[in-house]
């Protein structure tokens, strides 16, 4: 049997916690299946319904790829395990993702990454360049926080929610990328969009010509553009896609 499935753990939540699970866990696998994880590092992480403060997480020491919805781990707003897991997490790694839970009420879903374009893109100067269709979606709702080092410190949360501010995206500097949504599929399509401009900026860059900005007058309406793009639905239009993908691929992220 896997050992990431538990069971029981469906009979045991609310349907509306479960549905929160499997779309957490497919994340996840879609994450690993893009070629976004950093082995076992960094988290993805979702809110669930309800007065207290309870979240989300990855086990800690899963591959992404191995994630499943029943092995996902409860925590309360401090990182700390809910209930009779078997699997630990590390409350370390969610020192970002309860910073900004705190701080935004409208977030649902926190997406992390450590993917080597947007390290790559986190450490130019100019940060995200307005060169393609995807960067001015990014560019119409994008912060910038410099590195502090590893992000283990409480004092550090205050300057990571000023510098998110009500944005969507958030470049950590010399760190990798962050993308928050009101829900699952709406975060892991804002990860897709800033993954991809800071993969076309490098090789853009990468053939040496002079590069061409999008025009001003573009990038200003870029937020009305995206939203008549996505139909006003977000994530959610590609995300039915999105889990037959997985399904063709591996169902059990449901389990």
């Amino acid at each position: 049997m896997n050992p990431m499935i538990r069971a029981g753990v469906r009979a045991a939540v609310s349907a509306e916690e479960w549905q929160i699970r499997v779309d957490l866990a497919a994340c996840y696998r879609l994450v690993a299946a893009y070629g976004w994880a950093d082995l076992v590092f960094t988290h993805i992480s979702a809110k669930l319904p309800g007065p207290d403060e309870q979240f989300l997480i990855n086990p800690y020491g899963a591959l992404f790829e191995e994630i499943t919805a029943s092995s996902l781990v409860k925590v309360d707003a401090q990182g700390r395990i809910i209930g009779d897991s078997p699997f630990p997490v590390n409350p370390a790694g969610f020192t970002i993702h309860s910073a900004v839970h705190a701080a935004r009420p409208d977030v649902n879903c926190v997406l992390h990454t450590h993917t080597v374009n947007g390290i790559g893109v986190s450490a130019q100067r100019g940060g995200v360049l307005p060169i393609s269709q995807q960067s001015i979606f990014v560019l119409a709702s994008l912060g910038y926080h410099d590195y502090e080092g590893v992000a283990l410190r409480d004092d550090e949360k205050p300057r990571l929610v000023a510098d998110l501010g009500a944005r969507t995206f958030l470049m950590l500097r010399n760190h990798g990328l962050l993308t928050v949504g009101a829900n699952v599929a709406d975060t892991f399509l804002a990860m897709y969009l800033f993954e991809t401009a800071c993969a076309i900026q490098l090789r853009a860059q990468s053939g040496g010509g002079e590069l061409v900005s999008v025009h001003p007058q573009i990038l200003a309406t870029a937020k009305a553009q995206a939203e008549q793009v996505t139909r006003n639905l977000g994530g959610a239009l590609a995300w039915p896609a999105l889990l037959r993908k997985l399904d063709r691929m591996d169902s059990s992220y449901r389990d």
